[in-house]
């Protein structure tokens, strides 16, 4: 908006006010009544729908329902529920009629259970999709967690150690690791290499990764955990799949490692959904790219000052 009002040398927001009063049919949208609790499209609904929730404004959680049948932005929006709960996301989902919903067949989701009962109520002949990016991101949160919980002792154990050094009237002067960090720094700068597979690893991430697995076993052992997990995704058949899934439970339950243990009670949870996964290979990547849409969106407007205004623009891309 800014560069057009440049070109044409009239001030941003007097073109905005005027694009907003006069120029985009804003004052007679259909949907403007109830724009702040609920849009509605049923003439995009296709066989195979995302569903996820996105920050528009202030941090306000919206859902939002969308297709994965058009490649272009014009025919993606669905629905857009202002909230999460799932009460209010099937009162709107319903508006459409149930033939329409009847012809999905597919809908993949996060591991949210207020998600999960929507598209079970909305959608009743839709197979339900755990995205495997969240159900791995979740096992990376856990081993992250461990190297955080590492990382919080070595800064109490260097407190403690500098307290007492002044004590002794001595010069504190901390272990100096033979790659040059100490340990509360190794903990901080292994965190991106936690992320990747040994084969990923340059020469000073595996100088490190050798120095944390030496003074920390457990991360190491929860590190290949997470790699082990990863790769059970790069199964193509299903009941292989099923196998390697149960022996990873097996090996978490021997491990002793709380983290784990809590992940694999979340996967065993959600197990009929996130092996779904592997008859269609389907993700959520298709709503992630749709929110990063979005939220670039929002950050070109520097802020929203009016929720029902972007809505109407945000109907004009992509509904």
């Amino acid at each position: 908006m800014s560069t057009i009002a440049s070109y044409y040398k009239v001030k941003p927001d007097k073109l905005y006010r005027s694009y907003k009063k006069n120029i985009s049919n804003f004052k007679t949208w259909d949907q403007k009544q109830h724009a702040k609790d609920y849009l509605i499209y049923p003439q995009n609904i296709s066989p195979h729908l995302a569903i996820d929730e996105v920050s528009l404004s202030k941090g306000e959680l919206y859902t939002f329902v969308t297709s994965k049948a058009y490649k272009t932005n014009r025919r993606k929006l669905v629905a857009v529920v202002n909230g999460t709960e799932a009460k209010s996301i099937i009162e709107v989902l319903n508006k459409i009629s149930e033939t329409k919903r009847n012809t999905v067949t597919e809908v993949s989701l996060d591991m949210a259970r207020n998600m999960e009962l929507a598209v079970k109520t909305c959608f009743i002949n839709a197979t339900r999709v755990t995205d495997r990016f969240h159900v791995s991101k979740l096992v990376i949160d856990a081993l992250q967690h461990i190297r955080v919980k590492y990382r919080w002792d070595a800064i109490e154990k260097e407190n403690n150690d500098i307290k007492e050094a002044k004590t002794k009237a001595e010069k504190y002067e901390p272990v100096i690791l033979e790659n040059g960090d100490t340990l509360k720094e190794l903990l901080v700068r292994s965190r991106y290499l936690l992320y990747k597979t040994p084969s990923d690893w340059t020469d000073n991430q595996s100088k490190r990764a050798r120095l944390i697995f030496k003074h920390y076993p457990l991360l190491e052992k929860a590190y290949h955990l997470t790699i082990e997990f990863r790769s059970i995704y790069e199964s193509i058949i299903k009941s292989k799949a099923i196998e390697r899934l149960k022996e990873w439970s097996n090996k978490v339950k021997q491990s002793g490692i709380n983290e784990f243990n809590t992940v694999a009670n979340s996967i065993n949870y959600h197990w009929e959904n996130i092996l779904n996964f592997f008859d269609n290979r389907s993700t959520n990547a298709h709503a992630e790219s749709y929110n990063a849409k979005l939220k670039l969106f929002r950050a070109n407007l520097r802020g929203v000052t009016d929720v029902k205004f972007l809505l109407f623009r945000l109907e004009k891309l992509f509904a």
